[in-house]
């Protein structure tokens, strides 16, 4: 039996592996807490224009990556007149909204400012947005505008339109964005309609209503129509808002992935490490009679009692830190300006359990190896920690390294969504190959890495101790190798990605400069026409037409308006031929019965018409950028031109922004969480090894010597870390770099940003080095004034 007295002597002076246990679960459950919160909190919202409506009526589809993001097809104004006719004479219906939109910003001190969107006075209810001053728009030429914009009513003020600056009156203000125009102007001007809000009548039952809306809209779409209430509303979310999340996902899903990763393979590390250094105590238990049920039922109460403190502290810090996550991913443009972390009990619950879970798990590996430790284990040394590589390591070890090498290799064929999740994976498998089958590489990697060191006394101790210990030696150097593997892995990853997307940006240009938008979300006619002057527009416009399916389309200047040009999958698909006249629907709701004038091999888009056509369909159809022969420095209204080489530089400098901002995201959740534990398993290591430096100080070494003996151990760790971290990332990133250029069709180099990966090497050493330093100057100082001495058979 195990006497109260005995468990008490085992628990004292153990109080710094707890803590390291501890700090290792709460960060990690702090961490799945975090990422499950944005997860779960990156679904659309109900648009913030449509907040008082309870009911919508759309046309179905849903933009997403299955189609470029492209908004679901309009109504045609005749169907928009007679939905709005029978909803509106549904009981309960109060109004029916057509949601008519078109580009409309207006021009303060000079130039564009405030939303882009200008809409009807009516469809201000449906948010709702009051007027705080003036009155309504009541006809054309006249609009209401957001207070915050400073105008007072009355006053003129000029909107840039598509076609170009357009004068108008400030008839009102408005306590949101606008810009607000009379409802028949929104009717001229307004593309096709999509969504139809209705307000409804106090008193009647919504649930009726709603079944009544849909009987009406039924009998006039017909299949054409979907009806969304409460929640289901944030169906209607515009496209850029949904092509803007699912961007947030993939982002989301890969720090989710590397923080349930890094999560596990630090507290697995660290249970085994603790383990390891507790042998003597568990050979010490098997000598009084303690069975090895009993020394696993040790350590699993070990790991729930701390992992059930330690995941409820980490759940209630990764919620605190989730909504400023949040908050990088909506500035660095990863999320909508709409997205919020929703508190939710159940991602914090889940959270919680993985974390008890993953103590749990941590455990069961490392409760069979203390059971399987024999009485006789209490007279040997602990810090030689056994043998180092079992039957089951040598296995596990090899079948990850080959794993991890052959999800190297598919991924250099793997779709371009896929690309960066198999890469990960990859490198996954590689990390945990690695640490698994480290001692066996590691007294080669020590005798190389310390021969600079091995002369003085205390570079030949380091060495000597690192090789004598060489589970300690694996555990310590694991966190390094994690943190060294993933920045060296994400840097160059996200590096060789913008590379192979922006290598040959400015070539093969012969335009004196390109005109861009300056405020604006787009390029006006009217800019366009003053900064090609004196020949023609020819800049494409591009729009969206719809067959079958949602159509990328350019407005072209060398077609008629009764052609069209197709590109030859696009014709394939749908069985077109040249001479075939096909309908297309336009962004206003209206089909068009083109001729094909050709079918292309090569297109710049799936479909190409008239541009007039494009205009004449689309009302706020923009050019985004366009070559011209003007000089560089003029400036337009929402325009201005910059040579070719700035504009290439601006991209760049963009480009650069996001990939710092990606890269930031990702390296802060891996290197971040491993650079604690790096602290975490060197403060372990120098309270495990209190009797050796009381042993180095009673053999005639001072303080100081001990102390540098042990940084530079630290520092010998950091350097084998950093060798099998950039062994971990060399293969994923050479088969990432094979894989896009495969995609790309053109060699892509390979980009590693080597000062930001010396600068995470040179982290990791201070932590590893300083931690070590200064733990074992204060042990070795507390242990020459009290020697350890651990538990005898008299405790039991």
């Amino acid at each position: 039996m195990l006497s109260p007295s005995l468990l008490r002597s085992l628990l004292h002076g153990r109080w710094t592996g707890l803590a390291g246990t501890f700090v290792a679960l709460c960060l990690g459950a702090a961490v799945l807490t975090a990422s499950a919160l944005l997860l779960t909190s990156a679904g659309p919202r109900v648009p913030a224009r449509y907040a008082a409506a309870p009911l919508l009526v759309r046309t179905p589809g849903t933009p997403g990556d299955d189609n470029a993001f492209a908004e679901s097809r309009p109504w045609s104004p005749e169907t928009v007149d007679a939905l709005v006719r029978a909803l509106t004479s549904v009981p309960g219906v109060a109004a029916a909204v057509p949601d008519r939109a078109f580009y409309a910003q207006a021009v303060v001190r000079g130039g564009p400012a405030g939303a882009h969107e200008a809409r009807g006075w009516s469809t201000a209810a449906l948010a709702p947005h009051r007027l705080v001053a003036g009155r309504p728009p009541a006809r054309a030429g006249e609009v209401v505008l957001d207070r915050a914009l400073g105008l007072a009513p009355g006053s003129p003020v000029t909107l840039l339109t598509a076609g170009g600056p357009a004068p108008y009156t400030v008839s009102g203000l408005a306590d949101g964005p606008g810009p607000y125009v009379s409802d028949g102007e929104a009717a001229r001007l307004g593309g096709g309609v999509r969504v139809i809000g209705l307000l409804t009548r106090p008193g009647f039952d919504r649930a009726a209503v709603r079944a009544a809306v849909g009987d009406a809209a039924r009998r006039v779409v017909g299949g054409s129509g979907q009806v969304l209430a409460g929640p289901d509303r944030a169906a209607a979310e515009p496209a850029a808002d949904a092509r803007t999340r699912w961007i947030g996902m993939q982002v989301l899903t890969a720090m989710a992935l590397l923080g349930g990763f890094v999560s596990v393979f630090v507290v697995a590390s660290t249970f085994a490490f603790r383990v390891t250094q507790r042998r003597r105590e568990f050979g010490l238990l098997r000598a009084v009679g303690a069975t090895p049920r009993q020394v696993r039922l040790i350590v699993y109460g070990e790991a729930l009692a701390v992992g059930a403190a330690a995941a409820a502290a980490g759940a209630l810090l990764g919620a605190a830190v989730a909504p400023a996550v949040g908050g990088v991913l909506v500035t660095a443009g990863f999320e909508p300006a709409s997205f919020g972390v929703r508190p939710a009990p159940l991602p914090v619950a889940g959270a919680v359990a993985a974390g008890i879970a993953a103590g749990l798990l941590g455990a069961w590996s490392a409760s069979g190896r203390a059971a399987r430790v024999r009485p006789l284990e209490a007279l040997r040394d602990h810090a030689a920690g056994g043998t180092p590589m079992t039957r089951v390591r040598w296995v596990a070890g090899v079948v990850s390294l080959a794993g991890g090498l052959a999800l190297a290799a598919a991924s250099g064929s793997a779709a371009e969504d896929a690309l960066v999740n198999d890469v990960l994976l990859a490198a996954m498998a590689l990390i945990a190959g690695l640490t698994l089958l480290a001692p066996v590489v590691l007294p080669a990697l020590v005798r190389v890495l310390s021969w600079p060191i091995s002369r003085p006394a205390v570079g030949m101790l380091a060495a000597r101790s690192a090789m004598t210990a060489v589970r300690r030696t694996a555990a310590t150097a694991a966190p390094v190798l994690l943190t060294v593997g993933f920045a060296v892995l994400v840097t160059g990853m996200v590096r060789t990605t913008a590379a192979s997307y922006t290598a040959g940006r400015a070539a093969d240009v012969s335009a004196a400069a390109v005109l861009v938008p300056d405020g604006a979300p787009g390029l006006s006619d009217a800019a366009l026409a003053a900064a090609s002057a004196p020949a023609a527009i020819t800049a494409p416009l591009p729009t969206t037409v719809y067959g079958d399916r949602p159509l990328t389309a350019l407005g072209d200047g060398h077609l008629a308006g009764d052609e069209a040009a197709v590109a030859e999958w696009v014709a394939r698909d749908h069985g077109w031929r040249k001479g075939d006249l096909v309908p297309l629907t336009f962004e206003d709701g209206r089909a068009v019965r083109l001729r094909i004038a050709a079918v292309l091999p090569s297109a710049p888009a799936e479909v190409l018409v008239a541009r007039d056509t494009v205009r004449a369909h689309d009302p706020s159809a923009l050019t985004p950028e366009a070559y011209v022969s003007r000089p560089a420095g003029m400036v337009f209204m929402g325009a201005r031109t910059v040579s070719v080489a700035d504009r290439a530089a601006g991209d760049q400098a963009e480009e650069d922004r996001l990939v710092w901002l990606f890269t930031l995201l990702l390296v802060g959740v891996s290197a971040g969480y491993s650079g604690l534990a790096i602290v975490n398993t060197q403060v372990m290591a120098a309270s495990a090894r209190a009797r050796e430096f009381a042993v180095l100080r009673l053999s005639g070494a001072t303080r100081r010597q001990a102390t540098a003996a042990a940084a530079a151990e630290a520092a010998l760790v950091t350097g084998i870390g950093s060798v099998l971290g950039l062994a971990v990332a060399v293969p994923a990133l050479l088969a990432m770099r094979a894989g896009l250029a495969q995609k790309s069709g053109a060699a892509v180099p390979l980009v590693v940003p080597w000062p930001t990966v010396a600068a995470v090497v040179a982290a990791c050493l201070v932590l590893a080095a300083g931690a070590s330093a200064i733990f074992t100057g204060k042990t070795a100082f507390t242990s020459v004034r009290t020697p350890s001495k651990p538990p005898t058979c008299a405790d039991a």
